[in-house]
């Protein structure tokens, strides 16, 4: 166990504070902070050419998609922290996914209920990426 968690967290607190973080995440996705959005070259090109706002109305869609997603349940979260969720979007099957990272993006975060050591990167692919 890292020296800066706290050895009295429990683990349902700790799975509650991680899916909060979560949430934020998904809530500010055009401005994540030192978070990361990414998609696959399969989601943009489901998507198409975004500059000059082409197609731009289709990545606000799937951004909102993702932002107000509530689907969760013991088939997708089933460790209750809201980190993965499946979604149909012009006739595809997507997942998007957030996995912890280090701040330097170089190794699994130390602690991911710590937003000081975490950086969370959601990912937006197609089901057959995955």
């Amino acid at each position: 166990m890292p020296e800066h968690q706290s050895h009295t967290s429990s683990q349902p607190d700790r799975t509650a504070t991680i899916a909060q973080l979560n949430d934020a995440l998904r809530r500010s996705l055009t401005q994540p902070g030192h978070n990361r959005v990414v998609m696959t070259i399969g989601v943009q090109s489901l998507i198409g050419d975004v500059s000059l706002f082409r197609n731009f109305q289709a990545r606000a869609q799937l951004l909102r998609t993702i932002r107000d997603y509530d689907s969760f349940g013991p088939d997708v979260d089933p460790h209750g922290e809201r980190d993965f969720g499946r979604f149909t979007f012009r006739d595809a099957v997507l997942y998007w996914k957030i996995d912890y990272y280090d701040r330097a993006l170089e190794f699994g975060s130390p602690d991911p209920t710590d937003e000081n050591v975490t950086t969370r990167v959601l990912t937006i692919l197609l089901a057959q990426e995955y």
